[in-house]
C-alpha cells in the first residue's frame, strides 16, 4: 500500500530557509555492477544490450534444481573495492536468502549477504567547498542483480502502465553495494556532499578497473537516504530512501528537494513517512512510491545452497599489493606535476569537470599547462555543458587538441580560427592539419594581400585613418577589425595593426 506522502497540505520551503531551521543527515547506498565476464552464480555471458532473455539459464533463472555456483572473480573484485575503501575484510562470511517479491525477481528471492558481508567498517574522503568530508562506509557487501521491468505506456511506472514486459538477461549479474554510515553535520553542504561522494566513488571503481560503472546503463544507481531534524538538536529525523538516481545531476537534487520537501511538511505540522520515493528527472521532485521494509520484512535466512567465503590472508595481502594508484593520490601527483597551485575552489572545478587527466594528457602531447587548461575549461567545457555530455565524451582526443595549441603558437591559426578548426575536428573531419587544408582556415601571411586590404580599409575610413596619423593609436583597432572582416578572420591581427600604423606614419 503505497502510504500518506503528509499528515497535512504543504510547500516545500526553499532550500536557504530550511537549512536556516533543520539540519540534514545524509546516507547513500551505491549498488555497481561489476564487470566481471559471468554472472553471479552461473556461466552466463554479463552483456548490455543483449535481445532481451538471451543471456539466461535455469540458475539465473531460479527453475527448479538448479544450484548457484560462486563467481571468485566477484569475490576478488569486492575485496578490491574494500581495501580501496579502508575497509576491514572478513575471514569468513556466507550468502543469504532475502526474500520479496518482484516481477523481476525470478526466484522471488534474491542472494545477497545480511549480517556477515564480506568488507565492514571503512571510509572515504571527498572535497567539497574547500573542506575534506570523511564518509564512513558501513559495509561493502554482494549480491545478484535483478531483471529489469519496462512497463509500457502511462508514465513509464508500473501504476497506470497497459502492461510490462520483463528481461532477465540483468539477472545474476554480480552487483555490490557499498552502504555509507549516516553522514550528518554537511549543512548547506548536504547536496554537494552526496554529489561529491557519489563520483569519488564511480572514480575509484574505474581506476580498480572493476565496473564501467556507467550510469546511463544502470551499471552504477544510487539510492538517497535523507532526513532533518530540528536545528541543533542530537535528535534525527525519520528518513526517505529515494531509489535508483541514475546521474550525478540528480543525486544532487535528490538531496535539495527532499530536504525543501521534508522542511516544508514539518514546518506545516505534518510528520515525515518512513518510505520509498521516485526522483523525477523532468521535475526534479520526489514522489511518495511504499513503505520502507525493515530487515525483518525481508525474512532473511542462511543461503543453504552455497557454501561460506573465507578469503585466505595470503591472497587478501596479494590484492592488496596489486592496487592501483588510487584516484586521490593520482590527481594530487598529476596536480604537482603540472606545477599548479591555485585555490581549493580552482583546483575542485578542473577535477569536476573531469578535465584534470585531460589537461595532463594534452601537456604531455606538447601544449602548455595554461593552454591544455584554457581549451579544455574553457571552450571544450562549453560544448559539452551545451551538448549535456561529460567532458572525456567529445570527439577530440588531447593529442589534437594540442595540435591545435601548436597551431596557434607557430602563427598558422589565430583564436578565431583555432576555434573553427575546433569545429571541424569535433564533426569528424579529420585531424586539425585536415581541417586546416579541407575549410582553408590558415592566417594569411602574404604581404601583398594583407597590404592591399589595409590600403581598401584605410580609404574606407578616412576620418579614422585621420586620427591615427595625429598620434591617436588606439583608433587603430578599427581599422584592424575592418581588414580582418575582409579576409574572413584569417589575417594576423599583430602584422595588420604594425602594417596600418606604418602606412600612417607612426611606426
Amino acid at each position: 500500500m503505497t502510504p500518506t506522502d503528509t499528515a497535512v497540505t504543504s510547500n516545500p520551503v526553499p532550500f536557504d530557509e530550511a537549512i536556516a531551521r533543520y539540519d540534514p543527515v545524509i546516507g547513500l547506498e551505491t549498488h555497481v555492477e561489476l564487470g566481471t565476464t559471468a554472472k553471479m552464480f552461473c556461466g552466463c555471458p554479463t552483456v548490455f544490450g543483449a535481445d532481451p532473455n538471451s543471456a539466461v539459464c535455469p540458475v539465473c533463472l531460479g527453475l527448479p534444481g538448479s544450484l548457484p555456483v560462486i563467481n571468485k572473480a566477484a569475490i576478488e573484485y569486492t575485496i578490491r573495492i574494500g581495501l580501496a575503501l579502508n575497509c576491514s575484510i572478513a575471514t569468513w562470511c556466507r550468502f543469504a536468502r532475502k526474500n520479496y517479491f518482484y516481477p523481476d525477481m525470478p526466484k522471488n528471492y534474491q542472494i545477497s549477504q545480511y549480517d556477515e558481508p564480506l568488507c565492514t567498517d571503512g571510509w572515504l574522503d571527498v572535497e567539497v567547498g574547500g573542506t575534506t568530508v570523511r564518509v564512513g562506509i558501513e559495509r561493502v557487501h554482494l549480491e545478484e542483480d535483478t531483471g529489469k521491468s519496462t512497463h509500457i505506456g502511462g508514465s513509464g511506472r508500473i501504476h497506470g502502465a497497459e502492461y510490462s514486459l520483463v528481461d532477465y538477461n540483468r539477472a545474476g549479474i554480480p552487483l555490490v553495494e557499498v552502504v555509507t554510515k549516516p553522514i550528518p553535520g554537511t549543512g548547506p553542504l548536504a547536496p554537494a556532499v552526496a554529489r561529491a561522494y557519489v563520483a569519488e566513488l564511480r572514480d575509484l571503481m574505474r581506476a580498480l578497473d572493476v565496473s564501467d560503472v556507467r550510469m546511463e546503463q544502470g551499471s552504477l544507481r544510487c539510492d538517497v537516504n535523507t532526513s532533518i531534524g530540528p536545528k541543533g538538536s542530537a535528535q534525527w529525523g525519520t528518513r526517505t530512501e529515494t531509489k535508483n538516481v541514475n546521474s550525478l545531476r540528480s543525486v544532487e537534487r535528490a538531496v535539495r528537494t527532499e530536504i525543501e520537501r521534508q522542511a516544508g511538511v514539518l514546518d506545516a505540522g505534518g510528520r515525515i513517512i518512513q518510505e520509498t520515493r521516485h526522483f523525477n528527472e523532468s521535475t526534479g521532485t520526489t514522489t511518495s512510491g511504499r513503505s520502507k521494509e525493515e530487515a525483518q520484512d525481508y525474512r532473511y535466512l542462511p543461503e543453504p545452497d552455497l557454501v561460506p567465503v573465507a578469503p585466505p590472508p595470503e591472497w587478501v595481502a596479494q590484492i592488496k599489493a596489486d592496487l592501483p594508484e588510487l584516484p586521490a593520490a593520482h590527481r594530487e601527483r598529476v596536480w604537482q606535476e603540472l606545477g599548479w597551485d591555485g585555490s581549493s575552489a580552482y583546483k575542485e572545478a578542473i577535477i569536476n569537470a573531469g578535465a584534470l587527466d585531460l589537461i595532463a594528457e594534452t601537456v604531455a602531447a606538447g601544449a602548455s599547462p595554461e593552454q591544455a587548461r584554457n581549451w579544455w575549461m574553457g571552450e571544450l567545457s562549453r560544448r559539452a555543458n551545451a551538448e549535456g555530455a561529460e567532458l572525456g565524451s567529445l570527439t577530440i582526443s588531447p593529442e589534437k587538441v594540442a595540435r591545435i595549441c601548436g597551431l596557434v603558437d607557430s602563427g598558422a591559426l589565430n583564436n578565431k580560427l583555432a576555434r573553427q578548426v575546433l569545429d571541424g575536428v569535433l564533426a569528424g573531419e579529420g585531424t586539425p592539419d585536415e581541417v586546416v587544408a579541407a575549410r582553408g582556415l590558415a592566417v594569411v601571411t602574404d604581404t601583398g594581400v594583407l597590404a592591399a586590404a589595409v590600403a581598401d580599409a584605410i580609404a574606407a575610413n578616412p576620418d579614422i585613418a585621420a586620427k591615427v596619423r595625429a598620434g591617436k593609436t588606439a583608433a587603430a583597432g578599427a581599422l584592424v577589425g575592418a581588414v580582418m572582416k575582409a579576409t574572413g578572420g584569417q589575417a594576423d591581427a599583430a602584422s595588420v595593426r604594425e602594417l596600418i600604423l606604418a602606412r600612417l606614419g607612426q611606426s
